[in-house]
């Protein structure tokens, strides 16, 4: 049964996934360019390393992007059909969802190894300085948790109806406009700031999307 799930997940997806398949090779060919041009000068070694820093911003939007629509596509079908082929299966409920989250973690795989490869040829295709070095497994294997991290999440809110996951959207929501209220109030209270903070930096669930997401580094 996990073939023919992962086999409909795959027709579901296969043309924005071969687009982000795409992307996910481009992303560091395109942010190499100009690097073999630094040589051993200072300023332009500097100079390269800051467009690669910026460059770095894509990748936890690509691998965020990723996770969603593999996510999203994951429920579509059952949510388009009221769950009844879910519920008329003869498994078990938990055993079904974890077929469709297997499936779609197998999906994930495709566009970590397009990235890998792509920043292996940026790496071949680069005459670096001396002081840099190219770390392509890493950023792959770094890009590939936050895939996954941004899939899972978006897994676990699609799992539910469609008015499960409003009621959540709705939530999150009402607590920003709730310190937007009480910041025009004059209220010093940072409560929203505070569980960004928590949630983005270590050991915050999401800390694998910030930092520097750098092919080429000292």
């Amino acid at each position: 049964m996990f073939k023919q799930i992962l086999y409909t997940q795959w027709k579901w997806t296969r043309l924005p996934l071969l687009v982000l398949l795409l992307a996910a090779f481009a992303l560091p060919v395109f942010s190499a360019r100009g690097a073999s041009a630094a040589g051993r000068d200072n300023w332009l070694i500097e100079q390269m390393l800051s467009s690669l820093q910026s460059w770095g911003l894509v990748y936890p939007l690509l691998a965020g992007t990723v996770g969603l629509i593999l996510a999203r596509s994951t429920w579509s079908a059952d949510h388009a059909g009221k769950h009844i082929y879910a519920l008329s299966l003869p498994v078990p409920r938990w055993n079904y969802v974890l077929m469709r989250f297997g499936a779609g973690a197998t999906l994930l795989v495709a566009p970590v190894l397009a990235l890998w490869v792509g920043a292996l040829v940026a790496t071949v295709a680069t005459t670096l300085p001396p002081s840099l070095q190219a770390y392509p497994t890493i950023l792959a294997l770094r890009f590939g948790l936050a895939a996954f991290v941004a899939y899972g999440v978006i897994f676990a809110i699609s799992a539910g109806t469609n008015k499960t996951a409003g009621y959540i959207l709705a939530g999150l929501g009402a607590v920003l406009l709730a310190q937007l209220f009480l910041d025009a109030l004059g209220f010093e209270t940072l409560f929203v700031q505070s569980l960004l903070v928590k949630l983005v930096l270590w050991p915050g669930p999401f800390e694998i999307f910030t930092g520097r997401w750098m092919l080429f580094d000292v």
